[in-house]
């Protein structure tokens, strides 16, 4: 058996700018993600539940996004909206570093939250495209690696730069940011793929897909699974800042941790669970997630020399779920799509991770503020509620989504 198909690798052959330029993008993202919710506080010293608000508030204002892509993705096709996507981004957080009233911040995170719209509504439509049925899984576990790597080693970045003083670790993480999406912008534009123009045959905003009530479903299951995957950047870094006994710096290194699982195992659990369900997976990984939220809870109760073990505990469970959920619920869902009007499909998908995104900074900060355990404790109900939607769910799917094509 060949060393790449043993690995669970699909052909790069390419495709290799690709493949850097979604590195690039997430180590920029990586750098900036964990401190946004601390640069409007300490740098911008907007209170943290307004902070928070303003970011879902803009995050909701994009709702629009996936729909918009859903339009026009099957005409133009999704690299150019991928590309265009980067720029936005790239404007968005270099006004970051010249805008210090909220109603700039505001203007800039909703110009940064379009943009990261619109790339997650086409990016999964690039993969299939790039992609045949067989090794579909194997791409989005691919692309998800070199994201999750080029987001590591932004954290690790993100941690040492927590270690300074004042707002300069700020202002370089926004900046960082910013650059790395002009970069990754670049890199995709040498990609030519051929986008079958037969998609767009069916007319209007997704007509099929608001008649499909299993896929609707699993949207509404995968926004609650989308959920518990966010709150580990929004909410670690305030929880271990604000709340518990432990160094700041630790942040990026646990974070770091994810991301070399994610860097490193994706493609294994792709070979490792071909022949599993993909429901069952994304069981699994709910039920990890609950844990992780009641673990994460219990920190606060835990005597002092315990709490940085059992927070490297919480984080490995973490790992271990969004290792399961990352390139199965993609995949779940691109073979669940039709092969007509797939492009829809998959930008509606992502009203899952636009609801999570705007949805998380305020869930946690609003509780949070009543209670430090508060966040956690309403993840774990919430992952079991999505793990048992799915489970049921399953019934309804197609055969061909719900198992991996031999």
């Amino acid at each position: 058996m060949p060393t790449a198909t043993s690995l669970g690798l699909p052909d790069v052959r390419g495709r290799v700018p690709l493949l850097a330029g979604l590195a690039i993008d997430s180590f920029g993202g990586g750098i900036a993600a964990p401190l946004l919710l601390l640069f409007f506080t300490r740098v911008a010293d907007i209170p943290l539940g307004t902070a928070g608000l303003t970011l879902s508030v803009a995050n909701l204002c994009t709702l629009v996004a996936p729909a918009a892509v859903g339009v026009v993705i099957d005409r133009i096709g999704p690299r150019n909206l991928v590309i265009g996507a980067q720029v936005a981004q790239a404007v968005a957080f270099a006004g970051l570093l010249f805008g210090r009233s909220l109603w700039v911040l505001f203007l800039c995170a909703l110009v940064a939250s379009m943009g990261q719209r619109v790339f997650w509504s086409s990016i999964f439509s690039l993969l299939s495209d790039i992609s045949t049925p067989l090794d579909r899984d194997r791409w989005f576990g691919l692309s998800g690696m070199m994201q999750a790597g080029g987001f590591g080693l932004g954290t690790l970045v993100a941690g040492s730069l927590l270690s300074f003083e004042g707002s300069a670790p700020f202002l370089v993480a926004m900046a960082a940011n910013a650059i790395s999406f002009v970069i990754a912008g670049l890199l995709l534009s040498r990609i030519h793929v051929h986008h079958d123009p037969k998609a767009a045959a069916e007319s209007g905003p997704a007509p099929l897909l608001r008649r499909d009530h299993p896929f609707l479903i699993l949207i509404a299951a995968n926004t609650v699974l989308a959920l518990c995957m966010m709150m580990l950047a929004v909410g670690l870094p305030v929880y271990v800042a604000e709340a518990l006994p432990a160094p700041e710096w630790l942040v990026g290194v646990l974070m770091a941790v994810v991301s070399v699982v994610l860097a490193t195992g994706q493609t294994l659990v792709v070979r490792a669970t071909e022949n599993r369900r993909r429901t069952h997976v994304l069981v699994v990984a709910a039920g990890l997630w609950a844990i992780w939220g009641l673990v994460m809870a219990s920190l606060l109760h835990l005597p002092t020399a315990l709490v940085v073990p059992a927070l490297v505990l919480a984080t490995l469970i973490f790992a271990s779920a969004d290792v399961l959920h990352a390139s199965t619920s993609n995949a779940l869902a691109a073979a669940a799509a039709p092969e007509i009007g797939r492009g829809k499909y998959l930008s509606y998908w992502q009203y899952s991770f636009t609801l999570a995104g705007a949805i998380a900074p305020a869930f946690f900060a609003q509780l949070f503020d009543r209670r430090a355990e508060l966040p956690w404790l309403g993840i774990s109900v919430l992952a079991v509620l999505a793990g048992l939607t799915i489970l049921i769910l399953e019934r309804v799917l197609p055969s061909e989504a719900v198992r991996r094509p031999d």
